[in-house]
């Protein structure tokens, strides 16, 4: 007799039934392209306008479907392209961030801050690791919950609780970091297209989240390792397996060495940006008053600056350890990285279509200034707005997965929209990344779900979709609630998200 599904386990059916039929997100966009279009036309037959709240000139829904329209699709088919921010912006990452990852630098780091982890530090020191392998993107959720589970193991605890904690950190805590990583350069380009919809001259730098990202990854390692310990670990029990074999541990020869090369490499390179910013007078990365803040040289520069210190690193690496021998190698492993993102190259000439119509037809502000309005008519503003928007991007989590492809979506509506009601663009981000980040785990769309529950079968053969659901829904869970209270700890008391960066404009 066939077992009848309990109530989420139909959700969770209906959730992959209705996202299985969701096109592939290239397609997605070359959809919502044509959709905007054909809005375009129908809104000018009504003769919609807008005003624009910055300068106060009305701006009329100007019609895709039209000589001028069409004029515009064609004339600025690559300049859309090649001028949208986050393609530049993530392609330069890639090189230094890439390039440290091929030659096994991240790899190396990540093995050895898990195995050399004392004891009572292990569950906390897998939670941050998973989180700060961000820095390598996607591969960390590959590399970094097997080798905890291995871990775990060793050490005679349960290995899917290792397991769980580390898809639960490079997973769901993927936003957060204590470095700048691909994702903020991303993220942020995405933005300021958005921001200029009402204001041409808006930047949102990828530095724009950084206190809020080095706040949450000290908050979730604490709340991630407290789960594990005192919630998961309890419900799994004793592990009653059979031994596995160690895999993937070995050093390769010159590692240890080649990794404190690089150390000192970086270091010397921070001292020397250090020693630029600090200089008493004239230095070239400070402001005209010495400062940082607001529109220094080195917060304009972050993404030169942090590419500079990954090729350094990368490149010390690499030669010590033999796999980088003649300056052809270096472009080689950049090359290698930089393939990686063919797929993000392709979205992004569709993303950049339907964001260049968005702005041009005038949508974007017809939307931001009468959805701003409609908020303010129903009082449904301040926080419990921003709350509302980060439960409702968390539900779109179960439909569209890829982070970068959601916010292209969302950012044009919702960051002009939040503008217009005070709220400034780096803020309106952060609540986008903590509802996206959060739910990653949990959703039956997310790629990496199949891997992971592979990874569970290699201990627990009876391990299927329940048990991997019963494991990551507390830490996505627990994770948005933490980040909710973050978010309001850091509105109330007024602690700015980055340099200069507050929730209001």
């Amino acid at each position: 007799m066939k077992k009848k599904k309990g109530i989420f386990q139909r959700f969770l059916d209906i959730v992959e039934k209705v996202g299985n039929k969701l096109p592939d997100p290239f397609a997605l966009f070359v959809g919502l392209a044509v959709l905007m279009i054909i809005t375009s036309w129908i809104f000018s037959l009504f003769n919609a306008s807008v005003v624009h709240p910055g300068k106060g000139e009305v701006m009329p829904i100007k019609s895709l479907i039209s000589a001028e329209g069409l004029q515009f699709i064609l004339t600025s088919m690559l300049d859309n392209f090649t001028g949208f921010a986050p393609l530049g912006l993530v392609v330069v990452m890639m090189l230094g961030v890439g390039l440290a990852e091929k030659v096994g630098l991240l790899d190396y780091a990540v093995r050895k801050t898990i195995l050399k982890s004392p004891p009572f530090l292990l569950t906390y020191t897998v939670v941050f690791v998973g989180i700060m392998g961000n820095l390598a993107s996607d591969a960390a959720v590959v590399l970094i919950p097997p080798l905890a589970a291995l871990v775990f193991y060793k050490v005679g605890r349960h290995p899917l609780a290792g397991l769980a904690a580390g898809f639960a950190g490079a997973g769901a805590g993927f936003t957060a970091n204590l470095f700048i990583a691909g994702t903020d350069a991303l993220l942020a380009g995405i933005s300021t297209e958005a921001a200029r919809i009402m204001d041409e001259t808006f930047t949102v730098s990828p530095v724009d989240n950084w206190f809020f990202n080095i706040a949450s990854v000290f908050v979730l390692t604490i709340v991630g390792g407290l789960l594990t310990s005192k919630f998961i670990e309890p419900r799994l029990g004793v592990y009653k397996g059979e031994a596995l074999e160690e895999e993937g541990t070995e050093d390769l020869p010159n590692e240890k060495r080649a990794f404190i090369h690089a150390i000192l490499a970086g270091l010397i390179y921070v001292a020397i940006i250090l020693a630029a910013i600090f200089i008493p007078t004239n230095s070239p990365l400070t402001n005209e008053d010495g400062g940082l803040i607001p529109s220094s040289p080195f917060l304009s520069g972050i993404i030169p600056i942090i590419l500079f210190f990954f090729i350094i690193i990368g490149v010390t690496f690499g030669i010590s350890v033999g796999k980088i021998k003649t300056s052809k190698d270096i472009s080689h492993y950049m090359s290698e990285a930089v393939k990686d993102l063919s797929s993000y190259i392709v979205l992004v000439f569709a993303i950049a279509q339907f964001t260049a119509y968005f702005n041009w037809s005038n949508l974007g502000t017809w939307v931001a200034v009468n959805g701003a309005e409609f908020l303010e008519s129903v009082n449904f503003t301040g926080m419990p707005l921003i709350i509302g928007y980060i439960i409702f991007t968390s539900l779109m989590n179960f439909l569209i997965t890829s982070g970068s492809a959601k916010w292209a979506i969302e950012a044009p509506i919702f960051v002009p929209m939040f503008m217009e009601l005070g709220y400034h663009p780096a803020f309106t981000q952060v609540a986008y990344r903590i509802a996206d980040s959060s739910t990653n785990i949990i959703t039956p769309l997310f790629p990496y779900m199949v891997i992971i529950l592979a990874f569970m079968q290699r201990y627990d053969k009876k391990a299927s979709i329940g048990t991997y659901m019963s494991l990551m829904i507390p830490y996505s869970l627990v994770f948005l609630a933490t980040w909710i209270i973050l978010i309001l700890v850091f509105f109330y008391l007024g602690i700015p998200f980055g340099p200069g960066i507050h929730a209001r404009l």
